[in-house]
């Protein structure tokens, strides 16, 4: 068995300069652990695969293609692959999520 843990895991620098962790990297999927302090977001991209959300903490706002919604704590969102996504913290609390990024299907 291994686990990980997040405390224990290093943050990487990513283009959206916020906390992200990278949890998990197999040839199946990619896990990351981001933080978002209020007022913080990612910048809005594009993925090639298909890429989901679980809400760890708070309440973020979670934008996919054209559709933006507050989403709580316990939640997943389904972000379709070459859809633009983002994820905004417009509370004043932090907000955990998870990202997990699916490869494509071989």
């Amino acid at each position: 068995m291994k686990i990980t843990r997040v405390s224990e895991v290093a943050e990487f620098k990513n283009p959206h300069n916020i906390q992200a962790k990278k949890l998990l990297e197999s040839p199946d999927a990619t896990v990351v652990h981001m933080t978002l302090n209020p007022g913080e977001q990612l910048i809005s991209h594009v993925t090639p695969v298909d890429v989901f959300f679980y809400v760890l903490s708070g309440e973020p706002t979670i934008e996919i293609g054209n559709e933006k919604e507050k989403v709580p704590a316990d939640s997943v969102v389904e972000s379709p692959a070459d859809i633009p996504h983002c994820v905004y913290n417009e509370s004043e609390s932090v907000t955990k999520f998870l990202v997990v990024k699916l490869s494509k299907s071989k």
